[in-house]
């Protein structure tokens, strides 16, 4: 069976292996690579300069002939003066090389194949230096599909004044911060100084390009590099490096054979794309019957059909989070656990908050909160159960906003921390070292903290998948809260509350009061603490959810 036909008749369990990029959260289905796709593409190109992918023909000529050509043709040019004399390259020592090649392959440096250069930057401060004349590529410009030619040129003066252009066929290399991303142009380019240039002086830009893209190759050009700050690897070094050249004839098969087999992970990769669409579409439909469930008895139903078809539908980062959504919302939506029609009633639950609340005010602890708007039938997102209450968010908690300090007051050595906007993430707390003077801890007393409190960001208070919500930790007790940031207290301690803002509910409100508006979307203090809330019994349902929620967290 041939190298081809073993990659193509199991070609399902390539695609099959997924790995994702991150841990963004819902709607994260985008960030997911085709993992055994891409090890295919790693091992297409690994095969291909081992000389495996093809089979080799004894009456091939060498590639050693090939070499005495280029290095004829390479000493014409200087002849020429068509380009200038380059330093000799080492000679290659055996335990230099990487692997063993077959017969009639030979080892080079890169430097042997063609005329090598580092790009540079016209002067900016010269307008006549740049145009439409020529392309003028940098790093972000040369892609895995390709080169973009259009988004900066140079005029002829400008090219000129450089010095330094590729014709077409040449290959471009990042050698400066993402070492190895490289390209074959088809046009005369220009290029910065973060790039390299190899001219092949022979026709083989195709099989050059398929030398420096494999991994191996990847990590010698990294491991060449200098360790500073950010990773250079100079023209010297990288025209040293080792490439395979195989016979010329061998070198077609092997390029064409390359060719098919990319396009066949191109299709590949599109359709399994379409299929993950396909079933994270499915799966969401499905979670939604359990949110549209109308009774105990449906709700069972539906949950029967997803749970019979479970290890199948809950299969990438996606589907999981979209199921650890829907259990925030059925917990949220009173549909988790069964009611108790001897609980306490959610109303007698609020009439005792609010006298706490009076008893707190009276005693200076809080500040006294605006009356409330009653809650109107119309704006209720869907019906409770027996025994829970709609109200605001104010009715529950105390909420209040940080303070605006001046910068000059911030260190990040020692102090009372601080907690901003950029510590608050989508079920995220990110740690900083922010300080202020500790003697503000007695003067902006109101914008204390308290470990367990909800903090909520004011500016661009969600992204596509969730709200930027979290909990303060422990170790940001007794913090001071920055501007632009929102403090939720419950006078309950439940996780239920946690789980209410985090949930799709929350998230649609804020996403309706702002989208097609054409506004930024900057919440006011009243966009918070008139946030509806569904109360439950006791929250007791809160309390119930918490083992369940556990159970899925971690999946």
């Amino acid at each position: 069976m041939t190298v081809e036909k073993l990659i193509t008749d199991h070609i399902a369990i390539w695609s099959s292996a997924l790995q994702t990029r991150s841990t963004a959260g819902r709607g994260s289905n985008g960030k997911i690579d085709l993992y055994g796709i891409k090890k295919l593409r790693e091992l297409i190109l690994e095969l291909a300069v081992r000389g495996k992918l093809v089979p080799q023909d004894p009456n091939d000529e060498p590639a050693s002939e090939l070499l005495k050509r280029i290095a004829a043709e390479k000493a014409e040019l200087v002849k020429a003066g068509k380009i200038k004399k380059q330093k000799p390259l080492l000679e290659i020592r055996e335990d230099e090389k990487p692997f063993e090649l077959p017969w009639g392959w030979e080892w080079v440096r890169l430097g042997t194949l063609g005329y090598t250069q580092t790009g540079g930057t016209p002067s900016k401060s010269n307008a006549e230096y740049y145009g439409n004349d020529i392309p003028f590529i940098k790093p972000a410009d040369i892609t895995a599909q390709g080169v973009i030619y259009d988004n900066e040129g140079l005029s002829i003066k400008g090219a000129e004044n450089l010095g330094r252009v590729a014709p077409s066929g040449s290959i471009l290399m990042v050698c400066i911060g993402t070492i190895g991303k490289c390209q074959v142009i088809n046009c005369i380019c220009s290029f910065n100084q973060q790039i390299n240039s190899i001219t092949p002086f022979a026709d083989i830009s195709d099989f050059i390009y398929l030398d420096v893209s494999p991994s191996y190759f990847q990590s010698l050009a990294w491991d060449y590099s200098s360790s500073t700050t950010i990773a250079i690897l100079n023209k010297g070094k990288w025209e040293s490096l080792l490439v395979p050249i195989a016979p010329l004839s061998e070198q077609a098969q092997i390029v064409t054979n390359v060719k098919k087999l990319m396009s066949l992970c191109d299709q590949l990769e599109q359709q399994s794309l379409t299929n993950l669409d396909v079933h994270q579409q499915l799966v969401e439909t499905l979670l939604a019957t359990l949110t549209d469930s109308q009774n105990a008895e449906e709700f069972s139903e539906n949950w029967a059909r997803i749970s019979q078809n479970f290890d199948t539908l809950f299969t990438t980062e996606a589907s999981i989070d979209a199921l650890k959504q829907t259990i925030l919302q059925l917990a949220v939506m009173g549909k988790l656990v069964p009611q108790d029609p001897n609980d306490e009633p959610a109303p007698e639950l609020l009439k005792r908050i609010e006298q706490e609340k009076v008893q707190l005010v009276k005693e200076g602890k809080i500040k006294k909160q605006k009356l409330l708007p009653s809650v109107s039938d119309e704006e209720k997102p869907f019906e409770l159960p027996l025994g829970w209450e709609w109200c605001r968010l104010a009715d529950i908690a105390y909420v209040f906003s940080g303070i605006t300090f001046k910068s000059e007051d911030f260190n990040n050595e020692s102090g009372a921390k601080c907690i901003k906007i950029t510590n608050v993430g989508v079920n995220n707390f990110a740690h900083t070292n922010d300080y202020l003077p500790i003697d503000f801890l007695n003067i902006y007393s109101d914008a204390l903290i308290q470990c367990g409190d909800l903090l909520l960001a004011m500016t661009r208070p969600y992204i596509s998948y969730g709200l930027k919500v979290c909990v303060c930790p422990s170790l940001y007790d007794r913090s001071l809260l920055n501007q632009r940031v929102c403090a939720i207290r419950p006078y309950r301690k439940s996780s239920f509350y946690y789980k209410y803002m985090s949930c799709e509910t929350v998230l649609n409100i804020y996403q309706s009061r702002f989208n097609n508006s054409g506004l930024q979307p900057n919440l006011k203090m009243n966009d918070i603490t008139e946030l509806l809330i569904s109360s439950a019994t006791n929250c007791r349902a809160g309390q119930n959810n918490h083992n369940y929620w556990n159970d899925v967290r971690n999946m």
